[in-house]
């Protein structure tokens, strides 16, 4: 049987039934519905945020994000993420300016980010990559030294916590992923979080069309909402977010015991003050190995082993960006290496012991 990078954080069957039935009979499958509506209100209270919008996937929560701010001019962000980060600064006519990584966080850094402001930058996008919180502080400074709005991509970063408090707190917005592949899952969908209710108004808005009633509209918006069934996977997820944490926790312990002492290889580390969402399970295959990475990607694909080169290739290396400043080679030595090392192995919460055995042998006899 494959084992895969990742799997859904799926409810039992029957608790995601039951809603549904009653959403069926209630007729309501969209437009803010009382699902919608309940959602909202558990992941405020549970992320410990004051406001939060429900669209239907984190990328259009990201163009919405920048959208709300009405920006002009570069945005500042990393080279190591999934693209949407960058395709959403495009969408909105603005211009990405890469920066390099730190090499343990695999996050931009507010000293990275202070280097590379000039007279068009318009606001700092930072990514907690792989749900490893970035230098919060550092960027809270950042931002009240030169009053750049500072939006985060916390696709990854659902739950997580830095130095017990939750990393959504930060910065302006954030915007989190609540597709398939993440820990907690609404099939699709994500959400914005904001500091005010202007802002969350704003958004809201803006994800319906702009419309304000039946003959008013105010914006030009776009269809981002969250429907109904999407609403009903989350609520029926919820409930089950810190078993499914427990058990990735158990499987990246796991991980970490039966490939410690491979030479050539290295775990993402963890750092003490934050509480992880486990996320992912990422090593570095560096050139002291005797097998290189995309060698061992293959003989683990051979053996039914779906692992991910991820973030490989880099934003800046795709042809839309590689003249986007920043975008050169010799600017993101960092970023570079680490591409080219890097190996996501599957994590999920269903992974069992003898899965994860296997995996490791399998690599410890491949770089042996």
């Amino acid at each position: 049987m494959p084992i895969f990078v990742t799997r859904p954080n799926l409810p039992p069957m029957e608790d995601y039934f039951q809603i549904l039935h009653e959403i069926w009979d209630s007729a309501i499958l969209t437009n803010n519905g009382p699902y919608h509506q309940k959602l909202e209100g558990k992941l405020a209270d549970y992320l410990e945020v004051p406001y939060l919008s429900l669209v239907s996937n984190a990328t259009l929560g990201l163009l919405l994000a920048l959208k709300v701010l009405d920006l002009h001019g570069e945005v500042i962000t990393t080279p190591y993420s999934f693209v949407a980060t960058a395709h959403s600064i495009l969408w909105n006519n603005l211009t990405p300016r890469f920066v390099d990584i730190d090499a343990c966080t695999l996050n931009i850094t507010p000293g990275s980010v202070k280097r590379a402001i000039t007279d068009k930058t318009a606001a700092i996008m930072p990514v907690h990559v792989y749900g490893t919180p970035c230098d919060v502080n550092g960027f809270e400074a950042l931002e009240k030294e030169t009053g750049l709005p500072l939006v985060y991509d916390a696709a990854h970063a659902f739950a997580v916590k830095a130095a017990g408090r939750s990393i959504v707190q930060y910065g302006d917005l954030s915007v989190l992923s609540f597709h398939a592949t993440k820990m907690y899952t609404t099939i699709e969908g994500g959400a914005v979080i904001c500091k005010t209710p202007e802002l969350k108004r704003e958004i809201d808005l803006l994800k319906n069309f702009g419309i304000v009633d039946e003959v008013t509209v105010c914006r030009v918006g776009i269809n981002a909402k969250m429907n109904e069934l999407q609403a009903a996977a989350g609520l029926a997820s919820l409930p089950y977010v810190e078993e499914a944490r427990h058990k990735r926790a158990v499987a990246d312990a796991l991980y970490r015991r039966h490939l410690g002492d491979i030479p050539g290889l290295s775990p993402l580390q963890i750092f003490d003050d934050v509480n992880a969402n486990y996320s992912y399970f990422p090593v570095f295959i560096s050139s002291e190995a005797p097998v290189a990475r995309d060698r061992l990607y293959t003989v683990l694909q051979s053996e039914g082993i779906f692992s991910r080169r991820y973030f490989y290739p880099l934003i800046s290396q795709f042809p839309m960006y590689a003249n986007a400043p920043g975008a050169s080679p010799e600017n993101l030595p960092v970023a570079a290496k680490v591409s080219g090392e890097i190996l996501c192995l599957p994590l999920y919460h269903s992974l069992c012991h003898q899965e994860v055995i296997r995996i490791c042998g399998i690599i410890r006899n491949t770089l042996s």
